[in-house]
């Protein structure tokens, strides 16, 4: 029998709001060291922020002797401003193989994973490829930023 994306997701989650700020949601890729953030609002699911998306919203001036107060305006911004809103999810009880497949059509590197149709973890090619070098799964402290 093939395995499930229940044995192999990240439960614990992160999430965050879709007003949230780029500069809230860079703290917490640079806090818990991940790459996706679901965004959430009350229990449902409205999109993906990867850091990816915050790195093309970002003014190339920043950090840089010619930062002008624009680019740092660009941190201000909300999250919902730049996340992605195309979701491909996946059930928890889909075959691993399912998922990988669905990553590879989309071009994606995440998936949120559903069950009943709430959000219950996130699936990455990370957690694929821990699993394959015998890294067992992960789990991430779960947080909110509103």
């Amino acid at each position: 029998m093939s395995e499930r994306v229940a044995n192999m997701m990240t439960r614990g989650l992160v999430t965050v709001s879709p007003d949230a700020t780029l500069l809230d949601a860079q703290r917490l890729f640079a806090l818990h060291r991940f790459h996706h953030l679901p965004v959430v609002e009350g229990d449902a699911l409205v999109g993906v922020l990867s850091d990816r998306d915050i790195l093309r919203a970002l003014s190339p001036f920043l950090d840089t002797l010619a930062e002008r107060t624009q680019d740092l305006d660009t941190m201000r911004r909300h999250v919902h401003a730049v996340m992605s809103r195309k979701l491909v999810t996946v059930d928890t009880e889909a075959e691993v193989a399912t998922a990988a497949q669905l990553m590879l059509t989309h071009r994606v590197s995440c998936l949120p994973v559903l069950q009943r149709g709430k959000l219950v973890g996130i699936l990455t090619t990370r957690d694929m490829l821990r699993r394959v070098v015998g890294g067992g799964s992960s789990t991430v402290r779960a947080a909110r930023l509103p």
